[in-house]
């Protein structure tokens, strides 16, 4: 099985080419693959196959060829991953299956417009975030309240007046389980200016990761609205680096890197 490894901001990826869909990718074999001692190590995993050949996406066939068919780390299913579509986007340009400029890419959290060249960041057109009303994630003890944001995945991002770098992350934050009944991405952040912020997450099925896109763009939400805004650009600082999102009030756009860094052959089987 060919394989490439690349990560956006630190948020490391596994990219399984597989144009025609003859991959039986299950959980346990997503599992293993990014087991980061056993495997070849990642926060999730990219499979690339045709949106045509993809019954759960086959209606966007006539918007995006190629779907990004994503797995978490522990090979449960998600519906969008806003760095991992970056990286997946960057892996098509430089296989030859797309041309830089834009395109459109298919994704469980539906069609997502990107832009790149043959180098430098990528930007995605990650559609109109909903929001959805407030909850409190508890973190070692401590509540936090947080305004649910719904970026195609689920995400519950909470300002916090304590250092973010300060807090413990080391296991799922408790959550109201009869407002997120499929669990949730939960952003901690600091706003340290009027359009800048410090987010760490911990994303349901991965735990804590260096980055998390649709987190950032989450997290743009909840800190325009400390600023009673809904528009705006914002910086967002994540332990691996820096991304840029943009509100405009009907969509959301998110822009940072996105590199390819290895590629082999694995030999992982069930």
């Amino acid at each position: 099985m060919r394989f490439l490894k690349g990560h956006g901001t630190e948020n490391d990826f596994v990219i399984l080419p597989d144009p025609d869909g003859e991959l039986d990718l299950t959980a346990s074999l997503v599992a293993r693959i990014c087991d980061r001692r056993a495997g070849v190590g990642a926060d999730g995993v990219l499979r690339v196959v045709r949106t045509k050949l993809s019954p759960e996406v086959s209606a966007q066939a006539g918007d995006a060829e190629w779907f990004m068919d994503y797995r978490n780390a522990d090979g449960s299913v998600a519906e969008m991953c806003g760095n991992g579509v970056r990286v997946f986007a960057r892996y098509l340009v430089q296989a030859g299956l797309a041309e830089p400029g834009e395109f459109a890419v298919a994704t469980r959290g539906g069609v997502r417009g990107v832009r790149l060249g043959d180098a430098g960041d990528v930007t995605v057109d990650m559609g109109r975030p909903v929001v959805r009303g407030r909850s409190v994630a508890t973190v070692a003890g401590q509540e936090y309240e947080g305004i649910h944001v719904d970026m195609g995945n689920p995400h519950l991002a909470c300002a916090t007046g304590d250092p973010v770098t300060q807090l413990d992350l080391g296991r799922q934050p408790g959550f109201d389980p009869a407002v997120f009944p499929g669990g949730v991405n939960v952003e901690l952040f600091n706003a340290v200016g009027p359009a800048r912020a410090v987010m760490r997450v911990y994303e349901r099925g991965s735990g804590e990761t260096r980055s998390c896109g649709t987190g950032a763009v989450a997290t743009a939400v909840a800190a325009a609205a400390l600023h009673g805004e809904t528009t705006g650009t914002w910086i967002v600082e994540v332990p691996g680096g820096t991304l840029t999102v943009t509100l405009d009030g009907e969509t959301s756009h998110l822009s940072g890197p996105a590199v390819i860094v290895a590629a082999g052959n694995l030999t992982l089987a069930e």
